[in-house]
Formats: structure tokens, C-alpha cells, sequence
């Protein structure tokens, strides 16, 4: 299983939604937007802490020029549950939960682990964990992407950590 790093062409996902449609990553770099795909596990206390910033990143920027997916480790159940504590509307996918190809194909050592892949395919971004700096540039890299001025995603005041391990 070898690690994904910056650069790569990012494998196929092909895999449903938690609400029954089907999701390829093939397909939809195919209208030409960026996406950003974000793996996690329910009952990751770095993943909860993540999301709801991803939420916000997501909310800010066309839907049309970017798009967001979760990618969870787990059930339909557990994972629907997630998304309503932490406040997720973005469409998240279900990786096989015995066999994780997805996350295999990946490589992923760590969750949150998110990946920045461009209309070509290629991945420009990985962020492994919680780090704000890294989300900030994501922020800027799906900015850029949708054509407009990054987004504030962090509130005037808002203690933010700097790290979370993944």
C-alpha cells in the first residue's frame, strides 16, 4: 500500500453516499472543479474537531467550483450521526468498513487525512491531521479554485488550536 504524496494522480473513488447516490471521483473532476476529499472515522476526536471547519470552508465557495466529500470509516448509522452532531451537509461517502479500499488506496496511515486534487486529477494538497496553517492554505487553495478571496473560516476571537495529532 503505498502513501499518496503531492503530485500523484489521486485513485478512483467510486462509492455511494450516505444517501444511496453514487459518487466517482472520475466523473466528477469531469466538470472540471476541484475536490477535496476528507477521510475520517467517527470516533476520532481530531476528525470531530476538523469537520465542522471543513462545514464552514464548504459553505463559503460555490458548489459548482469546488467540491467537498467526507469519506467515513465507518457505518451508515454511526456516520449519519456524525454528520448531524457536527453540523456536515457536504455529501460523505461510505468506505467498505471491512476491507477499506478506499482508504487503502489512499494509503492513509492517520485520519483526518484530506487530499486538495485538482480538475487534472492530481493531488495538490495533503493535510494528515489538524493543522492550521494547512487548513488555512486549503482555504486558500478552494479559494482560488472557485475564483474569489478566501473566506474567513476562522472567527474573530475563536481560540483555534495551531495542532491536533491525527
Amino acid at each position: 500500500m503505498a502513501t499518496i504524496e503531492t503530485g500523484m494522480q489521486a485513485p478512483n473513488l467510486s462509492l455511494f453516499t450516505t444517501t444511496g447516490d453514487s459518487f466517482s471521483l472520475q466523473d466528477a473532476l469531469k466538470s472540471a472543479t476541484p475536490v477535496v476529499a476528507a477521510f475520517f472515522k467517527v470516533s476520532c476526536p481530531t476528525c470531530q474537531y476538523t469537520f465542522p471547519f471543513l462545514e464552514r470552508i464548504y459553505k463559503a465557495y460555490s458548489k459548482d467550483k469546488v467540491r467537498i466529500i467526507g469519506v467515513s470509516q465507518d457505518n451508515k448509522k454511526d456516520t449519519e450521526a456524525f454528520a448531524r452532531e457536527y453540523g456536515v451537509s457536504f455529501p460523505i461517502l461510505l468506505d467498505d468498513t471491512k476491507k477499506y479500499p478506499s482508504s487503502n488506496a489512499y494509503g492513509l496511515t492517520h485520519v483526518p487525512s484530506l487530499f486538495l486534487i485538482s480538475p487534472t486529477g492530481n493531488v495538490e494538497q495533503i493535510t494528515v491531521g489538524w493543522l492550521k496553517p494547512e487548513i488555512e492554505q486549503l482555504n486558500k487553495g478552494v479559494a482560488k479554485a472557485a475564483g474569489v478571496a478566501p473566506a474567513q473560516i476562522f472567527k474573530p476571537g475563536e481560540q483555534v488550536a495551531d495542532y491536533k495529532a491525527g
